[in-house]
């Protein structure tokens, strides 16, 4: 355990950079509360999305480096601000008019439109807990709702109050003059309507604890700021909340980065040491837009688990967390397939290598091996090729091309062989788009099939692929990518594929030779 401390104090991988500044945080001792507090914050406004399932796993990478290299105790936070109010309907949920019905409620006190839990929140913060807790996930989950209305955050409430003009110094200057002349710091709950209010505070007795405020009906009302009656207003609410709960590291979208300078400084007017922040880029989807929770547009969390194992998203995760990247269907199998190249180079890694390795911090260190001796991606060629319906005919080549393995044995395999026909037939098999050969491809091609006619050696991928290498060098392809794109569009009706000669000794030398027929004859354009 040395070693790999003093491995980790010294690693360039991101998890551990991140850690060390925070271990500088806690130079001068342990914080008073006897462990350092990661916190990810999530807003059931819209359905939990894999962006949210990212910011967790990250920051459980970091909270596991910096275990590594410090005894003090650590705890994660899932915050809901579920006390926020309703104000616009997601495009992607059933009985819109129902919630339209409740704008301005408190998401907790909005109907569920699915009508399976006793409001909007609720199902929003079952369906994130219960993906954390499928995963793995070791966390407190914490509702803003709970945290207000238990008295949680009654004393830095009453310390807000007394610091309003504070809090107002840092606010006011970054709205435009009308928001200005009504903003306030704290959004009454109306006990009239339940709606959260927009609403200027009127008068302030600090001693009380309360704020006066006009209702929509022209009705002056005091409250306390205590007890739940009230909501702070979203950057107040952030820097709060860090105050309260003693938040020493979170991380938020770049997107955030305004938003996170400022509740710094209203917390650091509550008189609380900001946490240590990192921002990450966005995630994109196929078209380069943002992934939206209300739009529903890029991949859900059930999309991946749909078609890979969550390993592969939580590597995805992992790669260059400051580098904007796209996120649709077709990074799934390149992330499963360099996952897994990942846990293979694993085995042979010193201390060094290992915790640059991003297995490492998707394992949290317990790396498992991999059986993944097919690749995923190869999977797929083969469910096109094939026509493949069920794992059973996938199954049949690949013990042609390892005859030891089995499902029992290679359970990786296994799992990704069902993968990969759903992937194909949901994703691929619909929009194939196979062309007829051009020019110097058709006779190409024609070679390729006679050599293969006459074959006589063992089905050794490299062999074969030196073969399909000089038919295209013979045959005049410079560069030779133009053979195998070529190979690829008119055999496989995609732009891209396998290694060609592995796809040949899986695929059988006799089913390659009637597809290429195929293709001359023009049965698959």
């Amino acid at each position: 355990m040395t070693a790999m401390r003093d491995a980790a104090l010294a690693s360039k991988a991101w998890p551990f950079e991140e850690a060390r500044r925070l271990l500088r945080r806690c130079e001068a001792g342990p914080p008073e509360k006897g462990h350092v507090l990661f916190q990810t914050g999530y807003g059931p406004s819209g359905l939990p999305h894999i962006g949210t399932f990212g910011e967790v796993a990250r920051t459980t990478m970091v909270r596991r480096a910096f275990e590594l290299i410090s005894d003090i105790p650590t705890k994660l936070v899932c915050f809901s601000d579920d006390v926020d109010g309703l104000r616009k309907v997601p495009d992607n949920v059933p009985n819109k008019e129902q919630m339209q019905e409740d704008m301005n409620l408190p998401l907790t006190r909005v109907r569920d439109p699915f009508g399976t839990h006793e409001s909007f929140a609720a199902h929003n913060n079952a369906r994130l807990r219960a993906f954390l807790d499928d995963f793995g996930f070791e966390y407190d989950f914490v509702s803003a709702t709970d945290a207000y209305r238990s008295g949680r955050f009654d004393d830095i409430l009453l310390t807000a109050l007394e610091r309003f003009d504070s809090i107002m110094e840092v606010m006011l200057p970054t709205l435009g003059a009308d928001r200005q002349s009504t903003y306030s710091p704290f959004l009454p709950i109306s006990p009239k309507s339940g709606h959260v209010l927009q609403v200027p505070t009127l008068e302030r007795n600090v001693p009380a604890g309360t704020i006066v405020y006009e209702e929509p009906d022209g009705e002056r009302i005091e409250i306390p700021v205590t007890g739940g009656n009230v909501k702070m207003q979203w950057k107040p609410d952030w820097g709060m909340r860090w105050a309260a709960l003693e938040v020493d590291y979170e991380m938020f979208g770049k997107d955030l980065i305004p938003s996170a300078e400022l509740s710094s400084r209203i917390c650091r007017a509550l008189g609380t040491r900001p946490p240590e922040l990192l921002h990450y880029e966005l995630f994109n989807d196929e078209h380069g837009q943002k992934i939206s929770k209300s739009k529903g547009n890029g991949l859900s969390l059930e999309d991946w688990l749909a078609y890979a194992a969550p390993e592969s998203l939580a590597y995805f995760m992992y790669l260059k967390p400051r580098t904007a990247k796209r996120l649709y269907f077709d990074v799934i199998p390149k992330a499963v397939d360099e996952y897994h190249q990942q846990l293979r180079a694993y085995e042979g890694q010193d201390d060094a290598a290992r915790l640059v390795n991003p297995v490492y911090h998707v394992h949290s260190g317990d790396v498992p091996s991999s059986n993944l001796i097919v690749p995923y991606s190869m999977l797929l060629n083969l469910a096109s090729v094939s026509g493949a319906e069920d794992k059973d005919r996938l199954w049949g080549f690949i013990k042609r091309y390892a005859p030891d393995a089995a499902p029992d044995t290679h359970p990786d395999l296994d799992t990704a062989v069902g993968f990969a026909v759903a992937y194909f037939n949901d994703l691929v098999r619909p929009h194939r788009t196979y062309r007829a050969p051009a020019g110097k491809e058709r006779a190409a091609l024609e070679d390729l099939k006679a050599r293969l006619d006459s074959w006589d050696g063992d089905t050794d991928a490299e062999e074969i692929q030196s073969m399909v290498y000089a038919v295209g060098r013979e045959h005049g392809f410079d560069p030779l990518r133009d053979w195998f794109k070529a190979l690829y569009e008119v055999l496989l009706g995609s732009s891209q594929g396998p290694r060609f000669g592995v796809f040949i000794a899986l695929y059988g030398i006799g089913e390659t030779t009637a597809l290429i027929e195929q293709a001359l004859e023009g049965e698959l354009a």
